[in-house]
């Protein structure tokens, strides 16, 4: 007997249902992306390992999928280099693309290779694939959709406040409630400045943003481990800790920052964006979250994060603004600042909630039965008429299959209405009309038919 076939670890099969709501979900923030000016664009899932390597930090190296060279690439490999096993080295010498990691440094990539066909400041989207050889477990898969939105070639503010109207839009849309937590790196540095720190900027942002998950004590004994010292955790307690509206929370950050210009700087930019978001009457909560650290080394600025209120899950959407990305493919000077959704975590979270619309899952609305032949090239004349009034309808393609058959295609499938034509509807020119979910049936027209199911 032959093995049953299967898929690799954190990967999924997505049935007809499933794709349904996958796509509701990806319409939905396509449609947003559109009112507010973004255009789409799309790259291959492989990039060279060039492209990809060193821009995630050494954790990001390590999850990257790499592809092996077709040919005989051992051919190019001493004895010596084979039997060092060293898988690292080896892997260098014989994979030199990879899988990509997730669409920013992509986009970063395509930016400085378009350069001269591109309008600045350029407004992107991208809904595509990424992979990452994580660890799978409930909520992180290695095979995830990310749906992004990202512009490039403005220092502008308003691209920060336009992002967390989108977030807000895009959620609002779904019926999700939501908090969404911003900060700044630049107070994150003014914070490692003051406490006199600085040099450990990247330990202390890999601690803190840990702190929901693990909690103070074992933040405060990561820190440790890195060496820092024991006055300058002190110092830490009362900065993350803080708490308080997003008005008195920086007006203790400018007291506590007085003495960093770059921590200054980030209050400022903070203040910005969060006093215009305070105008627009959003629908969801926006806090400022000192914890907040993001933990991709890119980012330069402004940082965001989405929290669902309703369903204990990770973050869904996350994003910020990094001024470098583009420098080290050759372009500098080009600031850029994206968000992504994440597609995988939202769509489990509108499952929990029960929140997808009835007209989202598309299956068929309307069956038409196959009694014969003759009936059967009736039905597609009708067939067709039905489909150029936008209904989605079909015949059950079967000669001769038993009614009760055909029945219960209609119900496993979900399909509202089921049409039956015979010998006598064919001469009355009427269609028997049945409305699967209350068991009512009548005689209609074709244009009475449609308006009952356009209903």
């Amino acid at each position: 007997m032959a093995a049953k076939p299967g898929i690799p670890k954190g990967t999924r099969d997505f049935s007809p249902a499933e794709m349904a709501k996958r796509n509701y979900i990806f319409d939905t923030i396509r449609n947003v992306y559109h009112l507010y000016g973004f255009q789409q664009i799309e790259t291959p899932a492989m990039e060279n390992l060039s492209t990809l390597m060193g821009k995630y930090g050494d954790e990001g190296d390590k999850l990257l999928f790499k592809i092996q060279n077709s040919g005989d690439y051992f051919s190019k490999l001493t004895d010596e280099e084979l039997l060092s096993r060293d898988a690292a080295k080896l892997a260098s010498k014989f994979c030199e693309k990879g899988l990509r990691y997730d669409l920013t440094v992509p986009f970063a990539r395509y930016v400085v290779m378009h350069r001269n066909e591109i309008t600045f400041p350029f407004k992107r989207y991208q809904i595509q694939p990424v992979w990452r050889a994580d660890r799978p477990q409930k909520g992180r898969y290695r095979e995830f959709y990310q749906c992004d939105a990202d512009v490039v070639g403005s220092d502008s503010l308003l691209n920060e406040i336009e992002l967390m109207e989108i977030v807000d839009t895009v959620f609002t849309k779904f019926d999700i409630r939501v908090c969404i937590k911003i900060n700044n790196r630049k107070i994150l540095s003014g914070i490692a400045e003051v406490i006199g720190e600085s040099d450990k900027i990247v330990d202390i942002t890999v601690a803190i943003d840990k702190l929901d998950k693990v909690g103070l004590d074992n933040v405060n004994k990561e820190l440790s481990e890195k060496g820092i010292s024991d006055e300058a955790i002190a110092k830490l307690q009362p900065i993350i800790n803080l708490s308080g509206t997003n008005a008195e929370k920086l007006t203790v950050l400018k007291d506590v920052l007085a003495s960093s210009e770059i921590g200054l700087k980030g209050v400022e930019e903070s203040q910005f964006i969060l006093e215009a978001l305070s105008t627009l009457e959003l629908k969801n909560e926006i806090e400022l979250d000192l914890t907040l650290a993001r933990g991709l080394n890119y980012y330069t600025g402004a940082i965001f994060e989405v929290k669902a209120l309703d369903v204990e899950i990770g973050s869904i959407t996350g994003g910020g603004r990094y001024d470098n990305l583009t420098g080290v493919f050759g372009l500098k000077d080009v600031s850029g600042v994206g968000i992504s959704f994440g597609a995988d975590r939202i769509y489990d979270v509108l499952n929990q909630l029960e929140l997808y619309p009835k007209d989202a899952l598309f299956g068929s609305q309307l069956l038409f039965i196959n009694f014969g032949e003759k009936e059967a090239a009736y039905c597609l004349k009708v067939l067709t008429k039905v489909r150029k009034a936008g209904i989605r309808a079909e015949i059950y393609p079967d000669f001769g299959a038993k009614m009760k058959k055909q029945m219960t295609y209609a119900n496993n499938n979900q399909v509202a209405f089921v049409a039956m034509v015979g010998e006598n509807e064919m001469a009355e020119g009427k269609i028997s009309l049945k409305n699967m979910e209350t068991g009512e049936q009548k005689a209609v027209t074709i244009e009475e038919l449609v308006n009952i199911i356009k209903k």
